[in-house]
């Protein structure tokens, strides 16, 4: 008789690579030491408090002019002294010290026939609300919707502007994500080209048009809303979900359930729905993860007047719940030390 083989022993691997769609990057999932959801919870909140009479955005008028004023959901105006109005709620004002500054001309230099170098041409503005220790998860849904109104109005004005063909808007919170400033504010930039991450974005949505004749975005959506493994919540207007190749731990991904390829072309109705869920994903990421540092972004097509329709606009939420090490760094690929679905559970339940 012949001798059995035995049957090889089936290894248990300790990561998992996932792919990226939309960039087309490789990150690990590292199950082998996934750590359980709760053991991400800081041991203290993001930043110690910062006392208000030293705090230089609650005395607005310390500040330039502001470029929009908001008051309890409506746009106000400088009062008859040239000053904002005590009943302000939100503003956005031009950055005492910009990355970048209004020009009139894009200067260009080549050195040693290899380096080039542009002038940091561009807009810079902060949006500040006003309570000092209300960040967004402490928010009501009204006050997230008035950052958001002022995110849109500056947005269309700022495309307007010569040299700006991309307008960025996002917000630190917390020492770890780069805030100096304990009071709550985000950031607007708008640069004079297109930054290379969602330059790849934009190439890998149009490639997957060309060739399917659909939304890459919007065929990730549909699977996500039906194996509703990795979603978070969802209203009328938006989901949000845990994304399947997940760049950090509780990562969050928000996007319209409605293509569209512009955060600016965002209606009333539709502020109204992405700010409940803003609201309520930073609040579980506050309950869950006991108040970590974290970074929002908004990625939108581009204002340089190209067609960009296969792209599907969307905000990414990135909670500080590691620091990049060699290999991160080294590869350019990110670990991940909780899986995607593990944290959607962990964050539908707070």
């Amino acid at each position: 008789m012949k001798k059995q083989m035995k049957k090889p022993k089936e290894i248990k691997f300790p990561s998992e690579l996932r792919f990226d769609l939309a960039s087309k990057d490789w990150v690990v999932i590292a199950t082998g030491r996934a750590k359980k959801p709760e053991m991400f919870k800081k041991e203290k909140g993001a930043e110690l408090r910062s006392p208000e009479k030293d705090c230089f955005f609650c005395e607005i008028n310390s500040q330039k002019t502001p470029t929009i004023i908001f008051s309890h959901g409506k746009k106000v105006f400088l009062d008859l002294n040239g000053k904002v109005p005590d009943n302000w709620t939100a503003v956005s004002i031009p950055n005492k010290y910009p990355a970048f500054v209004p020009a009139q001309e894009l200067r260009q230099k080549i050195e040693g026939g290899i380096y080039q170098t542009v002038n940091a041409v561009g807009y810079h503005e902060v949006v500040i609300t006003r309570d000092h220790d209300k960040h967004f998860a402490l928010m009501t849904t009204e006050e997230v919707k008035e950052a958001i109104d002022i995110y849109q109005a500056r947005s269309l004005e700022l495309a307007k502007k010569p040299f700006v063909n991309y307008v960025a808007v996002f917000h630190n919170h917390g020492k770890e994500a780069g805030a100096s400033v304990y009071h709550p504010h985000s950031q607007i930039i708008t640069i004079p080209m297109i930054d290379p991450d969602l330059k790849k974005a934009l190439f890998n949505s149009q490639r997957h048009f060309k060739k399917y004749g659909k939304c890459l975005y919007c065929e990730m959506l549909k699977w996500e809303r039906k194996v509703k493994k990795r979603i978070i919540l969802e209203n009328k207007d938006f989901v949000a979900i845990c994304p399947f190749a997940s760049k950090a731990a509780f990562q969050i991904i928000i996007s319209p359930k409605k293509h569209s390829a512009y955060f600016d072309q965002i209606t009333e109705k539709q502020k109204k729905n992405f700010a409940q869920i803003l609201k309520t994903s930073f609040y579980k990421i506050y309950k869950g993860l006991n108040n970590p540092s974290y970074n929002f972004y908004i990625h939108t097509a581009p204002c340089n007047g190209k067609d960009y329709s296969s792209y599907h606009w969307h905000l990414t939420i990135l909670p500080k719940t590691s620091i990049y090490a060699g290999f991160e760094l080294g590869a350019g690929i990110e670990v991940s030390t909780i899986e995607p679905e593990k944290a959607a559970v962990y964050l539908r339940q707070q």
